[in-house]
């Protein structure tokens, strides 16, 4: 009896997404646009900015000339800004600690700021990069992650997040709003079973979605995808699960729709801001750096960008699946806790 109840719901649910053409259509070819917007608007390679990783302090022999065309960015581990510097995210490092600076042999700007920094090496107060003491030089080699490379996850997570929170809390509380949930309670249907019916329609579409979204743009842009794609798709559902849970938590009591949809914002805006879906917080101030650290978006955004393009296993991205597990089962108990059909 369960078994049928739940494959009735379920059924239900997703057919009255499939129908609802507009829905269904927008969900599939809103990122696939945004992505190819993106990735033809960021496709010049005239950026105004040089950026530096600085890794240490400097001391008083050493100081760093500030330049408007330049951006330094700070790093606790040498291994982290050589990777960013492998790739092209950043275009010169310094470290103090080590008393060496690096360069990409196959970045022009690398190599630009390298005769910048030899030429200034010996002249004292000049108006270079560095002055003073002698640095020593380590090469590193690797080819430019593409800004849609970097986008691609983000721009999944972003339509993964709205399609989660919107597609299960906002429609629950449509349900509630006009009497769908009042008739359900009676009958024999059991409220976990309904919610866990919900939840289960919106993770296959979500996830299908997903997928749709990322092989249709790979056979245009062909992504740089370093790691596994099983370990991809499975970090992309636990992260529409974490998602799908907190809907559930703004979807359990809630009958205004009007309501629902403004807290649902107050929610998704400050994620789409800070969890790196566009651009990088790196530099930014710490404390938002901090902040961003609570969204489950970031997490996801995060280990999907190692798996890709760094290649990174399960065992380097279990921080980021241990904290989406665990704030799934939180906003589940919560959810389930406050869940009411009227």
């Amino acid at each position: 009896m369960i078994i049928r109840q739940f494959a009735a719901l379920f059924k239900a649910r997703t057919m009255e997404f499939v129908r609802d053409r507009g829905t269904f259509y927008w969900n599939l070819l809103f990122p696939v646009i945004l992505v190819l917007g993106m990735a033809f608007a960021f496709s010049g390679s005239d950026e105004k900015l040089y950026k530096i990783g600085v890794v240490g302090s400097p001391d008083a022999s050493v100081r760093i000339l500030g330049m408007e065309q330049m951006h330094v960015i700070h790093y606790d581990q040498a291994g982290d800004a050589l990777e960013k510097l492998a790739r092209h995210q950043i275009d010169f490092l310094l470290d103090f600690d080590k008393r060496e600076f690096a360069v990409n042999e196959e970045s022009n700007k690398g190599r630009f700021l390298r005769e910048l920094f030899t030429a200034q090496q010996s002249a004292v107060g000049g108006t270079g990069l560095l002055t003073v003491e002698a640095f020593d030089e380590r090469a590193v080699s690797g080819k430019a992650t593409r800004y849609v490379d970097w986008l691609v996850p983000g721009v999944i997570g972003m339509n993964m997040m709205f399609s989660s929170l919107f597609g299960v809390g906002y429609v629950l509380v449509r349900y509630r709003k006009n009497g769908v949930l009042k008739r359900l309670k009676a009958t024999p249907v059991h409220a976990l079973n309904f919610v866990s019916a919900q939840a289960a329609s919106r993770l296959v579409i979500v996830l299908l979605t997903s997928v749709f979204v990322f092989s249709g743009t790979n056979l245009l842009l062909h992504f740089v995808m370093r790691g596994s794609y099983l370990n991809l798709l499975l970090l992309t559902a636990m992260g529409i699960l974490c998602m799908i849970s907190l809907g559930l938590v703004f979807a359990s009591r809630m009958r205004s729709e009007e309501l629902a949809g403004g807290l649902l914002n107050i929610v998704t805006f400050p994620m789409l801001a800070l969890s790196g879906v566009f651009f990088s917080l790196e530099g930014s101030p710490a404390i938002l750096r901090t902040i961003s650290r609570a969204f489950p978006l970031t997490h996801f955004i995060e280990a999907a960008r190692k798996i890709m393009l760094d290649g990174a296993g399960l065992a380097q991205i279990a921080p980021n699946l241990f904290f989406l597990g665990g704030l799934t089962v939180i906003f589940l108990i919560l959810s389930s806790a406050l869940f009411r059909w009227e």
